[in-house]
């Protein structure tokens, strides 16, 4: 939770003012931090959670899918911050669904789930397994 709060702080946030900070601990020990990106055209804006899978991604080896062993994310909100849909996606992605996700803000508030919690019937590459195979045998 602590390297979330510090790559809050470097939020890239002119328009709404809402940093985010978003911290990946890996299988190997290494953390991997990410913070959200704000553009004018929100659109292409980009979340904390996922700047921090990305860099995981990017500095891994070619090929590689990071082994994600937990994940911590943290704003000012009254509440301990949750992932949008589309984190929650990417998360799934590159988590099991038992991996713990700590949820925080400022106040010192945590909540602990899970990335099968977050997203319960996650969208996966099984299934397009079927297309797969197809591919294959044509």
């Amino acid at each position: 939770m602590e390297a979330a709060r510090e790559a809050r702080e470097r939020a890239y946030v002119p328009y709404s003012g809402f940093a985010v900070g978003a911290a990946l601990e890996l299988a190997d020990g290494r953390i991997v931090t990410g913070a959200n990106v704000e553009n004018a055209s929100y659109g292409l804006t980009n979340c904390a959670e996922r700047s921090a899978v990305f860099r995981a991604v990017a500095e891994s080896a070619p090929g590689a899918r990071p082994a994600i062993r937990a994940v911590a994310v943290i704003a000012d909100s009254p509440d301990p911050v949750s992932p949008c849909g589309a984190c929650r996606q990417v998360l799934a992605e590159f988590c099991s669904p038992e991996t713990p996700v700590y949820l925080g803000n400022l106040s010192g508030a945590v909540a602990e789930t899970s990335v099968g919690a977050l997203l319960p019937g996650a969208f996966s590459d099984e299934q397009m397994a079927n297309v797969r195979r197809q591919d294959k045998e044509a």
